[in-house]
C-alpha cells in the first residue's frame, strides 16, 4: 500500500515556503491556535473574494498577515477602506483571543491577487463544490474545470471526486485527467487542494491536483 504525501508538504523548501513562518518554544499552541484562528475568521469574512491562501508572518512585536485573492478590490475597497475594516476585525479579535491583553503587536496587512485562479487547485476546487452543492452535472463541471486550466497554460489537471456522485445510493469515485502531473517529481509546481462539498445525499469529496506552468 502506498504512502500518499501531500504535494505540498512534499515540496517544502525547494518548491514552496511554509505558511506560517515564526517560532515560539513557550507558546506554541497558543500561537497556532491564533493562527488557526485568523485563518478562519479571515477567509469566512472574505469569502466574496476568492482566498487561497494565507500566509502569516511573526517577529517580536509584529505580526505580517499576506492574503492571496482573486478578487483583490473587495478587499481593498474604496479609497482602502475595507482593508482598514478588516484590520479593525482582527484586533478585535485578537483582543478575544488573548482575554483583553492590551500589549497587542503592530499588525501589518497585505493583499496579493492571484493572477491566474484557473491555476489554483484551491479555487478550482472550491469553485467546483459551490456547483456541486447547486446540484449541476459533475462530469460537466469536472470538464469545464479541466478545459479552462488547460486554456489558462497547465501542464495537466487531475480531479478526483468521491461519495454519493449524484445522489447515487452508493458511493464512488470518478476521476478526470488531461496533461502531466507527476506528483513524484520535486521540481514541478504541483498544486493541490481537498475541500468537501456538502450536498442533499452528504459529503462529496473534491480532490484536485495542478501542474502549473513554468514560472
Amino acid at each position: 500500500m502506498g504512502h500518499k504525501v501531500n504535494p505540498k508538504i512534499f515540496r517544502l523548501g525547494p518548491v514552496y515556503n511554509w505558511d506560517s513562518r515564526w517560532f515560539d518554544d513557550k507558546n506554541y499552541d497558543v500561537t497556532l491556535l491564533e493562527d488557526y484562528t485568523l485563518r478562519k475568521a479571515i477567509t469566512e469574512r472574505l469569502k466574496m473574494a476568492g482566498v487561497s491562501l494565507i500566509e502569516i508572518e511573526r517577529s517580536i512585536n509584529s505580526i505580517r498577515i499576506t492574503a492571496y485573492v482573486s478578487k483583490p478590490g473587495i478587499v481593498i475597497g474604496r479609497g482602502g477602506a475595507g482593508l482598514e475594516d478588516l484590520k479593525k476585525f482582527l484586533v478585535v479579535l485578537l483582543l478575544k483571543t488573548r482575554k483583553g491583553k492590551k500589549n497587542l503587536p503592530k499588525m501589518d496587512i497585505r493583499v496579493e491577487p492571484i493572477k491566474e485562479p484557473n491555476l489554483d487547485a484551491y479555487l478550482v476546487a472550491k469553485n467546483i463544490s459551490d456547483q456541486l452543492a447547486r446540484r449541476m452535472p459533475h462530469k460537466r463541471i469536472m470538464g469545464q474545470a479541466v478545459e479552462r486550466a488547460m486554456s489558462s497554460g497547465a501542464k495537466g489537471i487531475r480531479i478526483v471526486l468521491s461519495g454519493r456522485i449524484g445522489g447515487a445510493e452508493i458511493g464512488r469515485r470518478e476521476k478526470l485527467q488531461q496533461g502531466t502531473v507527476p506528483l513524484s517529481t520535486i521540481r514541478e509546481h504541483i498544486s493541490f487542494a481537498s475541500v468537501p462539498s456538502l450536498t442533499k445525499k452528504g459529503y462529496i469529496g473534491i480532490k484536485v491536483w495542478i501542474n502549473g506552468k513554468e514560472t
